[in-house]
């Protein structure tokens, strides 16, 4: 019977297995070959050479710097601005469906779009934000000249703050109103309320929204593709459009693999970090 039991579990296994084994694994372990190559079509193998120019090229500690810099910012931008607007979502009202509607739309809808909009409405001739500064008798922006990367930030964090703020509103949901009673009638204040039973109880979900956004943010690419194309310079040129690059103009698949295979043991770690943080708060 448990032999039986244990090969049910197994063949219900099966598919997920290799599924991650056929597009998750697989594809990691055939990266990591090609990081030891160079060329695109006739590859040459060249030992850890690869990871050597990475960390002597400044191109590329340039885009990990600013990557770096850009998923910070998104990642505490959005967490702040998700929260905030989670508690403000989570009271009754009139409308309170339809906003919370619109303020998730801009997730839901296609990156390509995000960025062919925002490139127009920031376009410095006839952009729709600088047309309302010109408006109301401010002086017009060169917006993604002088502020490119803020920019992107800005863009990023109105994009997913909505997917932040929903996470956040099922967190909310998931604590028992009892204790916010127990602590108004003990006479506890709005914000000692806050900080007592509302932060410790979201520890789970800020952890998965710190996992998620720093995932997303480092892996970023359609925004700088679409919107600055990388520019102005190497001001937007993030590590993952930098890999692209390194693809499809310089053609070298090898050296793409290498700094791919980079970001992975970054993500890992710094994903690895924020678990064990998050888990020793909440044992506390």
């Amino acid at each position: 019977m448990r032999r039986r039991q244990c090969l049910t579990a197994y063949l219900f296994l099966l598919p997920a297995v290799l599924y991650f084994g056929i597009f998750f694994f697989w594809p990691i372990a055939s990266e990591f070959q090609l990081s030891f190559t160079r060329g695109f079509t006739t590859l040459t193998p060249v030992g850890a050479a690869n990871y050597t120019q990475i960390i002597n090229d400044p191109v590329v500690r340039h885009a990990f710097l600013i990557t770096l810099v850009y998923a910070f910012a998104c990642l505490a931008l959005s967490t702040v601005i998700g929260l905030l607007l989670a508690l403000i979502l989570n009271q009754e009202f009139r409308g309170r469906t339809v906003v919370r509607t619109m303020i998730l739309t801009p997730y839901m809808t296609s990156i390509a779009i995000i960025g062919l909009m925002w490139r127009n409405m920031l376009d410095p001739t006839t952009g729709v934000l600088n047309a309302v500064l010109s408006a109301v008798g401010l002086p017009e922006q060169q917006w993604l000249a002088t502020h490119p990367l803020a920019t992107l930030v800005g863009i990023t964090v109105w994009q997913e703050s909505g997917y932040v703020m929903l996470l956040f509103l099922a967190g909310l949901q998931g604590i028992d109103q009892q204790l916010y009673e127990a602590a108004r009638l003990d006479g506890a204040s709005v914000w000692r309320r806050f900080r007592s039973i509302t932060l410790p109880l979201l520890a789970p979900t800020t952890l998965f929204v710190m996992l998620i956004g720093m995932t997303s943010s480092l892996q970023q690419f359609g925004l700088p593709y679409i919107v600055t194309n990388g520019g102005p310079g190497n001001a937007t040129s993030l590590y993952v459009y930098q890999v692209y690059q390194e693809t499809f103009t310089s053609g070298n698949l090898g050296y793409a693999s290498a700094m791919s295979f980079l970001l992975l043991v970054v993500i890992l770690i710094l994903s690895m970090i924020q678990l064990l943080v998050g888990r020793r708060k909440e044992a506390l």
